[in-house]
């Protein structure tokens, strides 16, 4: 798999000479300044272009090109907005980017409640609490009809937790869950985001992915015109967050949006968390199963709590088996490889790392410090080269 790194532009605290000195080869990049569903102008794509080749990187993939919530509602100016994502489109496949990473969440992008939980490590993890985000939903966000969404012990055990926060705690919290989390396509403030989760009041799960077949539908055969391939991302966590319906959870939902568009360039972005954090979702299986359709790879792992609750964990230490996907992944470049297909090299990124050693008191985006995501990207690194020696096939 081809080593890439998450680059936030030129005001990420990491460099792209201390991504070089990680090894990574590859960059994963957007204009992370243009997130209203706007079309990217291409002077603007050319010259992230640049800065990433000047460096001596590939812009291996776009991640991401955000989509307008009134595409995911289809309403209002959906229309102008789709074709705004199709100009965005054109312009990355001029700057030669061949994959391009999206997600379809309503309202939220990836959604944590703590940004620096401490391990006994003494190293910090980012953590999803299945118990604070209640308190927050019932009682400090305060959404119409919220209890309907909890069961009596949960939303009891919210209240105490509630109660044993400080005023610090709770601001904390809210600005962690809806301020935005790095490469989200917006944040909000507590009225913003009641008006808008309220005019998704009422929509099911079917009907999202109805509008989500329907915007796939336009873009796919755009993609597959100009030669780039789309990789939808899991959503994140894969539940249901504030009543709002979720499509890209589990292997059914996968199932169903690779079918509705039957094509190369409808594929899938792997990320191993992001399914790892439900028990149901078989990741070995689901690996091989859309082995063909998986254009980009997000290695995170995760530990999950008996409750529901989730932190990310060391890259090879979670519950879920990731020298197994590794090696599944690898598998399928094999067959590409032998196949002919020119894509057959699989970009991967160690998603996240922990807050490690001297990033630790730094200015760093939560979740993409540099130390944690470089011992991260070290051991992936490791399991591929030896999976190389112990498997002769997979070598090339």
């Amino acid at each position: 798999m081809k080593e890439t790194w998450r680059w936030f532009g030129p005001g990420d605290p990491v460099p792209l000479d201390h991504i070089r000195q990680a090894g990574a080869t590859g960059i994963v990049s957007a204009l992370h300044h243009l997130y209203r569903g706007e079309a990217w102008p291409l002077d603007q794509v050319f010259k992230r272009r640049d800065e990433i080749l000047a460096a001596g990187f590939s812009w291996s993939v776009v991640e991401s090109i955000p989509i307008h919530n009134s595409i995911k509602l289809r309403s209002g100016p959906y229309e102008d907005f789709i074709g705004a994502w199709k100009d965005s489109l054109a312009a990355v496949a001029k700057a030669a980017v061949k994959v391009i990473c999206y997600n379809f969440m309503p309202v939220l992008d990836w959604t944590r409640t703590h940004l620096k939980w401490r391990l006994p490590t003494t190293a910090y993890a980012l953590r999803f609490d299945v118990v604070d985000f209640a308190a927050y939903d019932l009682l400090i966000l305060a959404r119409k009809g919220a209890a309907s969404d909890y069961s009596e012990d949960r939303i009891r055990a919210a209240r105490v937790r509630f109660d044993s926060m400080s005023e610090g705690r709770r601001d904390d919290l809210e600005r962690t869950i809806i301020a935005g989390l790095p490469g989200a396509e917006a944040s909000y403030n507590r009225e913003a985001i009641r008006r808008l989760i309220a005019e998704y009041q009422g929509m099911s799960a079917a009907e999202l992915r109805t509008n989500l077949v329907a915007f796939l539908r336009e873009v796919v055969p755009v993609a597959q015109e100009i030669g780039v391939r789309l990789a939808i991302h899991p959503d994140d966590p894969p539940w249901s967050l504030f009543g709002l319906p979720r499509v890209v959870s589990t292997a059914e939902d996968v199932r169903a949006i690779l079918a509705a568009c039957d094509t190369l360039a409808n594929g899938l972005t792997f990320c191993v968390g992001s399914f790892g954090t439900r028990a149901d979702n078989d990741l070995l299986a689901m690996a091989r199963e859309f082995g063909a359709r998986i254009h980009f790879v997000h290695l995170r792992q995760v530990m999950r709590e008996l409750d529901g609750s989730f932190h990310e964990a060391e890259h090879l230490a979670g519950s879920s088996d990731m020298v197994g996907v590794i090696r599944a992944m690898m598998e399928e470049e094999t067959h590409r490889r032998r196949a002919g297909r020119p894509d057959y090299e699989i970009p991967m990124r160690p998603d996240h790392g922990h807050l490690l050693a001297d990033d630790i008191g730094k200015k760093v985006n939560p979740g993409y410090s540099l130390v944690g995501r470089l011992k991260g990207l070290a051991e992936l690194r490791g399991v591929m080269q030896a999976l190389r020696y112990a498997i002769p096939e997979l070598a090339g």
